[in-house]
């Protein structure tokens, strides 16, 4: 087991699985003391269990992060098992993909109250607590849709561009505090949603090469590498690191055009 995240007590949200479960198994093995929240309990009592059976100090809890209360009453459980968080994680999140003409309210309200509310619900739960611990870490998990735009994906990237905007104006806000906030934007990532969104395809297979084909490197991520770029970000490596964005893409936002 490392020490570099010796001390750190940490909120992850969307840790089930993906992104969100390898950057839990990561900082777990790092040494941090670990709250994951997800809304799928059944599913993050498995892994959370399997995770506590390989040591370190773990809690965990399902919630709904568009749920202000229930967000608070975790950040409060997390204060009593794991120790007062200096760190949080916001992972959770949704892909809400159309046409803009064709997108319905509901649609659009998921879409933003998942990947922007739900952050800033979870931002405002543990903030009081790291300012008055005279510091702290924040890492929003955006999407290089924070800066580029895929047709048919409305409206994910407007939600995401709103993310990377308040990752800044946290940042900016509560850097005399200590606080620093900011963000990872990840390219494509071989998780579950990466899956389902090639079987949405009548050739999923072939949806999957043309995906791999558009990066410089013929492949997509493994979670496992976003989760150590969280790790480098929530550590005390790169303190001076504040209101900005890392992009981890393997190159594909810098393409103009596709390989």
């Amino acid at each position: 087991m490392g020490e570099r995240l010796a001390g750190k007590r940490i909120v992850v949200t969307g840790a089930a699985q993906g992104i969100g479960l390898a950057i839990a198994e990561v900082f777990l093995a790092e040494g941090a003391r670990l709250y994951l929240i997800d809304r799928d309990g059944p599913l993050l009592e498995r892994e959370a269990k399997r995770l506590q059976a390989s040591g370190g100090t773990l809690a965990f809890c399902e919630a709904d992060i568009t749920d202000v209360d229930a967000i608070g009453r975790a950040v409060a459980d997390a204060a009593s098992t794991i120790g007062q968080p200096n760190a949080l994680v916001n992972n959770a999140g949704v892909n809400v993909f159309g046409k803009p003409l064709e997108i319905s309210d509901a649609e659009w309200q998921r879409c933003f109250d998942i990947n922007l509310k739900g952050a800033w619900n979870c931002c405002r739960a543990v903030l009081p607590g790291m300012i008055a611990a005279g510091g702290g870490a924040i890492l929003n998990i955006a999407s290089t849709h924070a800066f580029t735009i895929i047709p048919h994906t409305f409206p994910y990237p407007v939600a995401k561009h709103a993310l990377l905007g308040m990752t800044k104006s946290l940042g900016i806000e509560y850097a005399p505090d200590g606080v620093r906030v900011n963000a990872i934007a990840p390219g494509y990532v071989m998780t579950q949603k990466a899956t389902e969104y090639w079987n949405s395809f009548s050739d999923p297979e072939a949806a999957r090469a043309a995906t791999m084909k558009l990066h410089p490197g013929g492949r997509i991520a493994e979670a496992e590498e976003i989760a150590r770029a969280a790790l480098f970000m929530i550590s005390d490596e790169c303190t001076f690191m504040n209101a900005t964005c890392l992009t981890v893409d393997g190159g594909l936002s810098v393409l103009h055009h596709p390989v």
